[in-house]
């Protein structure tokens, strides 16, 4: 947003921009005008609307009661739903455009209390600066699209500096999660807090403990999915934020010794952050392997695949430093932390898989790896595999441009042969040329340990050779079963052992 044009000029450009939207917001805005009260277009989308970005939804204040609400939205609306009803918030659908309608509100968190307490206003003014930042804290009056910015929100925006309409420790006071927000509006907006937002943060970082899991972790998922990551896990960082809601991350800040004997793991994870960000798909790209940014997983697994090495750093002698297993220990603290932040099973479990494979590649070398080692290097990836490429690569962060180089064609060489193989053979869910009820009756078992046991040896074979063919199948399958103790017991001892 260009700060050398005048308040008048940005705010054409800004009712342009809100141009397909606008005949809704004077027709909502007339029917609460009609029945009294005072309505007004507030926070991120006229935010947005001044940088040129399009909000989801479109978020409103007024004077009105949540009972007059519903009572104006009335033939209006095509759905509502009241579950924001005890904060005042009355939510609407017309025409595919999604509205939240406020009574104007002057609330404020209990110190002990995750939920804030809410106290209904009677003005737009008093509302305005109860607001989490200046940005946040501009409205347009309607039906008239009058524009209302008592803290001056503009012109931070232009400066693209953050501050708050009231002293940042009222403001972070009220709701401890705001400093989150700070965090994510520099990810995401490319903000910068001004000194008493920075100071403030970092005296208060302890408070965000009082805010519900769930909470935290949507604003640090907002964060992360940002146009700059990097940026608000910093500020996350040096304000102590991070201390709180993941200290992983700043644990990797490792001293670096008088010898340099090993990469400061804190940058490094940052910097795979956007190395993996870089790589992700453009929206509506396809493919087997495709990962179409922005992607949270892909962002969490670069960030956190490294915590491990903390808790597994050990010096050498001859003056190495090594950190053996340090990917099964880092996917076992993802998983707790992804877990204490209340992240959804699928997550938790795509994150901590990639982790425990992301030095998997090392073993290629210089191309050494036999078919079979390709095909379990892809099944054990599973869908995953797109994830996978993406975070081997960008885990490459040297200086060395010959070193850089020479992992990235030994890579290319590695996809080749994955592509060569999937030509051939069906990869992505490779099973034994025998299922289940095929094996029971080729050996003449029942279902039971010793059928998983060969369903198994089979699922070897099949990696190991690739598709050799049901006859073939079989004929190994015998093979193993006549060294197996089991294959001299009679019917009934059998079946007792099963």
């Amino acid at each position: 947003m260009s700060p050398s044009l005048t308040e008048p000029e940005l705010l054409a450009r800004a009712l342009r921009h809100l141009t397909p939207v606008l005949d809704l917001l004077t027709d909502l805005g007339a029917r609460f005008q009609d029945a009294g009260h005072e309505l007004a277009l507030v926070g991120g989308p006229v935010r947005d609307a001044f940088l040129g970005r399009t909000s989801p939804d479109l978020d409103f204040t007024t004077s009105a009661t949540p009972e007059q609400i519903e009572a104006a939205l009335a033939g209006w609306a095509e759905q509502t739903w009241d579950i924001g009803r005890e904060f005042g918030t009355i939510g609407a659908r017309r025409q595919g455009t999604t509205v939240e309608v406020t009574t104007y509100r002057a609330d404020a968190y209990d110190p002990d209390s995750r939920k804030p307490v809410v106290a209904f206003g009677d003005n737009l003014e008093d509302d305005l600066v109860r607001r989490d930042f200046t940005v946040n804290a501009m409205a347009l009056r309607l039906p008239e699209l009058v524009f209302a910015d008592p803290h001056h929100g503009l012109g931070d925006l232009a400066q693209g500096v953050l501050t708050t309409p009231h002293t940042a420790e009222v403001s972070f006071s009220d709701d401890p999660l705001r400093m989150m927000r700070a965090a994510r509006f520099t990810a995401q907006l490319g903000l910068t807090v001004d000194d008493d937002v920075r100071g403030a943060m970092t005296d208060m970082a302890g408070r965000l403990s009082i805010v519900s899991a769930e909470r935290v972790r949507d604003e640090l998922s907002r964060l992360l999915l940002g146009a700059d990551p990097r940026a608000g896990l910093e500020l996350m960082v040096d304000t102590g934020l991070a201390d709180v809601v993941l200290p992983e991350l700043p644990a990797l800040q490792l001293e670096i010794d008088e010898h340099h004997r090993h990469k400061d793991v804190y940058q490094h994870s940052l910097t795979v952050l956007e190395q993996a960000i870089a790589l992700e798909d453009e929206p509506g790209t396809e493919g087997v392997d495709a990962v179409v940014g922005p992607d949270l997983v892909l962002r969490l697994v670069a960030l956190l695949h490294d915590i491990g090495k903390p808790a597994t750093r050990r010096f050498e002698k001859g003056g190495g430093v090594s950190f053996h297993h340090h990917e099964i220990v880092g996917a076992k603290l993802a998983r707790s932390r992804l877990r204490a932040l209340r992240y959804d099973k699928e997550t938790i479990k795509a994150v901590t898989r990639l982790i425990e494979l992301h030095l998997r590649f090392h073993g290629y070398g210089g191309g050494e790896w036999t078919d079979s080692a390709v095909r379990r290097y892809v099944t054990d990836a599973g869908p995953l595999l797109g994830h996978l490429h993406r975070l081997t690569r960008s885990d490459s962060t040297t200086r060395n441009r010959r070193k850089a180089e020479r992992l990235a064609r030994t890579y290319d060489d590695l996809e080749a042969r994955i592509a060569r193989l999937r030509s051939q053979e069906e990869l992505s869910a490779v099973r034994p040329e025998l299922n289940g009820n095929e094996i029971a009756e080729v050996l003449g078992i029942s279902p039971g340990p010793v059928l998983g046991r060969a369903y198994k040896h089979l699922l070897g074979i099949r990696l190991d050779q690739g598709p050799i063919g049901q006859e073939a199948a079989a004929e190994e399958l015998r093979r193993w079963w006549a060294e197996q103790p089991e294959a001299g017991s009679s019917g009934t001892e059998q079946e007792r052992q099963l």
